[in-house]
């Protein structure tokens, strides 16, 4: 049985997904919730899931090995990023090499870096007028964003959009896509 870990800042409705689409599975299942933010609505999903959910400080993950030393305990096979905002730390990636993945609200390597997340993506997609975004699965590296590409949906945005739907549209995407390309990076 293949073990997942999700890292994730907020509400944690990919979290949630990923947790329900394992839950039945043969081949894996999501064993722990880790976030940076102790008011997260993420725990309460991952609790009410009946799965192990914990929150961290900075400190524990970047100037210790506390974090480091409980994915260690915890032996995935795989650490996703499911709206998790901090840069990871390299002492991870290099303890768990092409084992961390991210899902990002759009069509790297546009719209990526430090400070693109969430609306600020959806903001950006529309000030620029751009005709479509997407999502994009990939690697994750010691920059944000910058690691190998897995894959990428793509979906239309029309010009009397929203932020907002911009928004409804790509986490529709994340919902559809991200626990089959989970499952087959862990095939």
């Amino acid at each position: 049985m293949k073990r997942i870990v999700i890292f994730a800042s907020g509400s944690g409705t990919n979290a949630e997904n990923l947790i329900k689409f394992f839950h039945n599975s043969d081949n894996a299942s999501v064993i722990q919730v880790l976030t940076n933010n102790p008011h997260a609505k993420v725990l309460e999903r991952a609790k009410k899931l009946k799965v192990s959910a914990l929150s961290f400080n900075r400190i524990a993950l970047s100037h210790t090995e506390d974090v480091l030393n409980i994915l260690k305990a915890s032996k995935p096979d795989l650490i996703v990023l499911a709206g998790f905002l901090w840069k990871f730390p390299e002492n991870i990636l290099n303890a768990f090499p092409n084992k961390v993945i991210n899902v990002h609200p759009a069509l790297l390597p546009k719209f990526g870096g430090k400070g693109m997340y969430g609306m600020n993506v959806h903001e950006a997609v529309v000030n620029n007028k751009e005709t479509e975004t997407g999502i994009t699965i990939h690697y994750v590296n010691e920059h944000y964003d910058e690691g190998a590409i897995i894959f990428q949906a793509k979906c239309d945005v029309n010009p009397n959009d929203s932020a907002e739907n911009v928004a409804a549209k790509i986490h529709e995407l994340e919902m559809e896509h991200f626990p089959k390309l989970v499952a087959e990076i862990l095939k």
